[in-house]
């Protein structure tokens, strides 16, 4: 008997301290998984198993965005900012001291130092390189603003096209078309203020005597220029 009740204990201890050891083994386990199947606090949880704090939220990846590109009109300002990388930076525009006499809002063209300059108050005034008329197409002058354009059609003089028969007998506006962005019509003549689109003429005598500016020139000075405006050519 005594035997027999030494026996049972035994294995009573033993039955018990396996089911202690199963118990520990699946609390261990309980804890392994807690970080990656809930929450922790209101927490948010990240797949890998880390908990974010309360109240901060992953951040959200950023999408790859591409401008859309630039079409017609707006596509000539760019393609003429590249270009003029070309010109001299002389012929850049500038803020400078201006002492010839005319009143603020008068632009006044040099043709022999290839700049345009429009006369502000207090001496001063913008400048900006321009392109001119090629020997035998230089004049000098003063008319007043007659018209303004934005991205103007081009209808190239008879005389012209008889010398250029390839020349269209009428050009769209855009970026294609030898006017430009803008254009300033000078009183009844046949000449103009305007754009290009050979922004690396500037500074040359290349025209048939219109005024060239680069196209973001020309757009900041017609911002600044009312119909009326007096215009001074000089030789």
């Amino acid at each position: 008997m005594v035997v027999a009740s030494v026996s049972g204990a035994s294995a009573f201890s033993t039955d018990r301290a396996a089911w202690l050891n199963y118990l520990q083994e699946q609390r261990r386990a309980q804890r392994q998984q807690t970080p990656t199947t809930a929450s922790l606090h209101g927490g948010m949880e990240a797949e890998t198993g880390r908990v974010m704090p309360r109240g901060v939220l992953p951040a959200k990846p950023v999408p790859h965005l591409t401008s859309p590109a630039p079409s017609g009109a707006a596509a000539a300002p760019r393609t003429a900012t590249r270009a003029s990388l070309q010109i001299d930076p002389k012929f850049l525009p500038a803020d400078v001291s201006y002492s010839g006499g005319y009143a603020p809002g008068t632009i006044v063209i040099d043709t022999e130092e290839k700049y345009l300059y429009h006369v502000g108050p207090g001496g001063t005034a913008r400048r900006y390189g321009v392109g001119v008329g090629r020997p035998g197409f230089q004049w000098s002058g003063t008319h007043r603003v007659s018209m303004k354009r934005e991205w103007p059609g081009w209808t190239p003089p008879e005389q012209m096209r008889k010398r250029q028969p390839d020349l269209p007998a009428y050009m769209e506006g855009g970026p294609n078309n030898p006017l430009g962005a803008r254009a300033m019509y000078l009183g009844s003549t046949l000449y103009r203020i305007h754009g290009s689109n050979a922004p690396w003429t500037i500074g040359h005598e290349v025209s048939s005597g219109c005024i060239r500016m680069r196209n973001e020139d020309v757009i900041e000075l017609y911002q600044n220029v009312d119909v009326g405006t007096k215009v001074v050519v000089l030789r």
